[in-house]
């Protein structure tokens, strides 16, 4: 597995970024029994460089705690077995891994959040890079049973992972 991890802005997490993200990406993929290595970039940044993204993809000039950009467009969200007959753009060339995609994430909200919801800021982050997973994996949570489904699987996650609220 392949993380990409970029950070930008003067907020610091009290923890180690890279080694959280690492364990919940790692528990998603064994959740939701992904059978490929796979490739993930991570971009940790502020609320005014998610608010610029969050206008630019969605149309939407305001800031938010994560976005989620797939490369993947699943028929069954968490179903890879259209993979085994697809042409190898979905895998990096050079390593063999799957390219699940982008997430990034406001510290500053991961901090504020945290905060308002009276857990940690660790909770928070694992939290958020759970449900981006699941995003990555074609999941959504605009209709009710979606939005259900998704609560169920990223409590699965968070879980796995021992980081309760």
């Amino acid at each position: 597995m392949s993380i990409f991890i970029e950070e930008e802005g003067g907020t610091v997490l009290p923890f180690s970024a890279e080694a959280v993200a690492r364990t919940v990406i790692e528990a998603a993929l064994e959740y939701e029994k992904c059978p490929y290595e796979t490739e993930v970039s991570l971009l940790l940044t502020t609320d005014e460089e998610v608010r610029k993204l969050n206008c630019t993809a969605r149309g939407m000039d305001r800031p938010t705690d994560v976005l989620s950009f797939p490369m993947q467009e699943y028929d069954v969200p968490g179903d890879f077995s259209w993979l085994d007959d697809e042409p190898q753009d979905a895998f990096n060339p050079e390593t063999g891994e799957l390219i699940l995609g982008d997430i990034v994430i406001s510290k500053d909200r991961v901090m504020a959040q945290a905060e308002e919801y009276g857990h940690s800021p660790l909770r928070e982050y694992a939290f958020l890079i759970a449900h981006s997973m699941l995003h990555l994996f074609g999941y959504d949570h605009i209709e009710d049973n979606d939005r259900l489904l998704m609560e169920e699987r990223q409590r699965g996650i968070m879980d796995k992972i021992n980081i309760l609220r």
